[in-house]
């Protein structure tokens, strides 16, 4: 049987890139999936058709993270369609890099709105409708969490929130058996690395000349251990962050 048979899940920002490779794994091993989007409605459809041409249950479902509304309507939608909630995986999330002297309040409101604020909102409806045998939540982290490099001062701090929260939610959580994770990702290769230019970059060159592996990830490298740590293999895990960074420190 598969890992996660029986059992729903939530992942936000799942339109593309590593989103969408967590909601294909999490349905290959079972679960029914709602397939989050803020914009791309056309890459949501995409990723649950995938899902249920292979014999899976999904739907799509637009929702802002850092809007309260809109996230109690994608809680309340998903208990409509499957009846229950056990695994949610907050990925969504916003990056752009600035210089300190180009750092402006905007900048600040819009990334931690979303990176910090969202997955709070999001994870807050997803304690209220797991049941009573609890549930699993990872927060998509990032290697800017320690690495801090250049121009990334906003981003990095967000992510280093989301470490903290982890940890802090992981503890009071636990007693309502509600396990709280980290997946922390080097640089992989997605849609939005492309649009900005990263994955032709001499960052990327230098990047991967640092990694012991020898190269920048992709989605399929980080979506299995979101499967692990959304499942029961992972039982006795919590409040911890796993970095997935091909080695890089």
């Amino acid at each position: 049987m598969a890992k996660l048979t029986g059992k729903v899940a939530i992942v936000t920002g799942a339109s593309k890139g590593i989103g969408a490779a967590i909601a294909l794994h999490l349905a290959a091993e079972g679960a029914a999936v709602v397939v989050n989007y803020a914009s791309s409605k056309e890459g949501a459809d995409r990723v649950a058709n995938e899902i249920t041409r292979k014999g899976g249950k999904a739907f799509t479902l637009q929702a802002h993270i850092n809007n309260p509304a809109e996230v109690q309507f994608l809680f309340a939608e998903t208990l409509k369609r499957f009846g229950k909630l056990d695994i949610l995986i907050n990925n969504a999330g916003i990056y752009e890099f600035l210089a300190l002297e180009d750092v402006t309040p905007e900048h600040f409101h819009k990334t931690f709105d979303l990176n910090v604020l969202g997955l709070l909102l999001a994870t807050r409806e997803a304690v209220k409708c797991f049941g009573t045998s609890g549930g699993s939540i990872v927060n998509i982290s990032s290697i800017s969490s320690r690495s801090a490099v250049p121009n990334t001062s906003v981003y990095s701090a967000s992510k280093a929130a989301v470490n903290a929260i982890t940890k802090s939610l992981g503890a009071e959580l636990g007693p309502h058996r509600i396990r709280v994770n980290a997946v922390n990702p080097g640089m992989v290769e997605t849609e939005g690395t492309h649009s900005q230019g990263i994955t032709e970059s001499d960052f990327r060159k230098e990047t991967e000349a640092h990694t012991p592996l020898g190269r920048i990830g992709r989605p399929d490298d980080i979506a299995p251990a979101v499967v692990f740590l959304a499942s029961d293999d992972a039982s006795w895990i919590t409040g911890e962050t796993l970095f997935i960074t091909g080695g890089l420190g």
